[in-house]
Parts: C-alpha cells; structure tokens; sequence
C-alpha cells in the first residue's frame, strides 16, 4: 500500500532539521498526549473495574445474591421453608439468618454494629470470612462466642478471649420505661476481608445465641440465597416465589445494591468521556503540527510533483508522518497503561512511603488496597480509538499537501 519511498520521505520529515525544530516540538507534544491519554483511559478504566469487582465479591461473598423473607415481620418455619428454597434449581445453598442492629461497647468506647446470628456450620462454609481469619478459629464458634470485624475489634480496643458487650435497642419494658438490652459475649476470632464497611461493623452470633438475644425463639429474620450464576438471580427468585406458593418476599442483591452499582457505572461513563478528551486534544495538536509542516515544505511537494510524484503519492507520504506519530503514542500509551495498571497497588506503596502521606484511605473508598482489572475489550477499545483519531488527524494535512500547485509553490521561489 505504501512504497519504499513514500515511507522514506514520511520518516524524513518527521526528523526535522534545526530550522524546523518548532514543527518538530509540537509532533513530540502530541505524541506525548496521545501517549498519556492512552495510559490514563486504560489506567483508570482498570481501576473503575477493579473497583466494581472488589466490591462485587466481597458484597455477594458476605451477602447471600438473595434474601427470602416472610410475609410476616419473622420467619418461623424456616427449615421447611428452606428445603423448599434449596429445591429450586440454580440454587447453591440456603442459610437462615437473624439479623439486628446494635451498639457495640468496650474500654468505654461505642460503636454501631450489625449482629448476624447463623449456625456454625453455614458461617464455616462461608469462605470469604473462613479464609480471612484474623485472630483466633472458628472451631470455637460455639455457644455464646461471637466473630467481629478486625477493625472493630481495633476501634474497641478488643481482641480474642475478651468480652463485647451489645446494647440492642429493643430494650426490656419496665414500670419506669423500656430499659436497653445488654449483654457481654467472649469474641473467639477476628475476621478481615479488605472492605471497612464489613471489617469495622459485622458481628457473626451463633444462631441459637442470636434467637435468644433478640427474642425470636424458633424464628430467624430471614434466609440467605445463594445461587450458581448472581446476573440470573431475577429469575431464581421467581422459581422460589413459585415453589413457596406466594407465601415469601425476594429481595436480590442488583434491588439491595442498585443505587451503589449504578452510581459507580455513572461515574465510570463520565470518567472514560472526561479522559477521551485528552486523546481528542491531543489529535488536534498532530493537525496543527502537520498543516505547518506542510506549509514549510511546500516548494519540496512541488519538487517532488515536477519529478512524477502523483497526488497520491504526496497525501500517503504526509498521511504516514502524521500517522506515525499517532501510532508511535498509541503503543507507547498502551505499553504505560498496562505496566501502571498490573503495579498500581506497588506504586501506590512506594508513593506513600515517599510522601509520607495516605493515598488510599480505606475509611473512604471501603477496600485496603487499590484493585485494578484489565478488560481486553475496553483497552482494544482504547488502542483503536487512538489509533483513529490519530489517522482522522491526518486526512485534513495530506489533502492540503496534495492539492498544492506546483507552478504557484515555486513561483516566488
């Protein structure tokens, strides 16, 4: 498609000579800004993923994908009712769970916390928190011994084999008034998953412990769902209303969570647009610096057009400059992106350890480290779209280069 010459002439002009250094700086310019709008789209795209993912496995890892409750305030026959849910195809497994809110108290420092109350068995099984003991074992799981978040147990000043002690806010009726529950339980284990939300706030409770602290003998607030496949959770939770004959209430996790998930692909769009932009930017800057260069090589096209270079000839030549540049940031970007993003969290570190200061608070963003996934289809997306508006650039400058007349280049000349 292009000759041994053209390619020559196009890598010719792309090493200007002294008097041309102008020209030649805004070529760097733009392949500069291609690069870092590359880099910076996948970088950041990378992150957003990382983010979503994260979030996602530890939300629907601690979370059951749906969550079955009565048409009642409690349910009371869930063995029954579970059996009857862990029926239903597509689903993995049922858990009953009493779930309350409470205060959480120790070395005269409170806390709010969320109270979990499952059987041993189901909190064992649950591999997200049984694969991110802390501090202490589940094997001990038993009786009145309870599982919290590390962070709470740090904020609390707490740990294995000391006493927690939780105020619910269903107190005790009394001829002067409703008097706040409190009891103390031994913690037996500490748990960390990576997501403060969790880590600062969980309370895991065995179940019968729980039925009895929150005053709900024989009846659990609601059962756990999790099935083989969380985007068909919809659809399971149709079969389950079928197979329990109306007698329940679905809730999945896109319900519970839609509002955090759809802010977080919001955010995602707008970014992707926002740093689009730089590539755009940058596009524009290879225009400018190829109409000067035309415009500084006039009386060389019409040499080369008295010599029988055609039309064709004079636009691929200019069109493989103004591309090259494009081409040479694109992968340039592409190679930065890619590095930044498999190291993000190791940079991360060394950032912080130089500066002395905290990049990524986990207060703020609710995970400790900073994830990054690489889509191979949104960093094609990116390449191409580089790679697009660099030769889009292009077009403008070489069709001006090949409509120059000969005869009026070299009139004044």
């Amino acid at each position: 498609m292009f000759s041994s010459f053209e390619w020559m002439m196009a890598m010719r002009y792309l090493r200007a000579r002294r008097q041309e250094g102008f020209i030649s700086i805004i070529a760097w310019f733009s392949l500069l800004g291609i690069a870092l709008g590359v880099a910076t789209l996948i970088i950041v795209m990378s992150v957003m993923n990382g983010f979503r993912e994260e979030l996602m496995s530890r939300i629907l890892g601690l979370n059951g994908h749906l969550s079955v409750y009565g048409q009642e305030k409690n349910v009371t026959d869930f063995d029954s009712m579970a059996a009857k849910v862990k029926a239903t195809p597509g689903v993995v497994s049922v858990t009953p769970i009493v779930e309350g809110q409470v205060m959480a108290t120790g070395n005269a420092v409170s806390s709010g916390a969320l109270v979990r109350g499952l059987r041993p068995a189901d909190l064992t099984g649950r591999a997200i928190v049984a694969e991110n003991i802390e501090t202490g074992s589940l094997k001990d799981f038993t009786g009145d011994g309870v599982v919290i978040g590390a962070r709470l147990a740090e904020r609390l000043g707490l740990y294995v084999g000391r006493k927690i002690s939780l105020i619910s806010p269903k107190g005790n009726i009394t001829v002067f008034g409703t008097a706040p529950r409190i009891r103390a339980y031994p913690i037996v284990a500490t748990f960390k998953i990576g997501m403060f939300e969790y880590d600062s706030s969980f309370v895991y409770m065995p179940l019968k412990a729980a039925q009895i602290y929150f005053r709900m003998p024989g009846a659990v607030t609601n059962l756990e769902v999790f099935v083989d496949n969380p985007d068909n959770a919809e659809k399971i939770g149709a079969d389950i209303l079928t197979a329990l004959k109306g007698a329940g209430r679905i809730h999945d996790w896109r319900q519970v969570n839609a509002s955090f998930f759809n802010a977080i692909q919001v955010e995602r769009n707008v970014m992707f647009l926002i740093l689009t932009l730089i590539i755009v930017v940058a596009a524009f800057n290879i225009i400018s610096s190829m109409i000067m260069l035309v415009k500084d090589k006039g009386k060389d096209i019409a040499i080369l057009r008295t010599m029988g270079a055609t039309r064709g000839a004079i636009m691929r030549i200019f069109f493989l400059s103004g591309a090259s540049v494009g081409v040479i940031g694109t992968t340039a970007g592409f190679v930065l992106g890619l590095s930044f993003s498999q190291n993000i969290e190791t940079i991360r570190q060394w950032i912080q350890g130089l500066t002395g200061t905290e990049l990524f608070a986990a207060e703020i963003y609710f995970l400790s480290q900073l994830p990054a996934v690489v889509d191979p289809a949104e960093v094609t997306t990116v390449v191409l779209m580089g790679l697009g508006l660099s030769f889009l650039a292009t077009l403008y400058p070489s069709w001006r280069a090949a409509r120059i007349d000969p005869a009026e280049a070299l009139r004044y000349e």
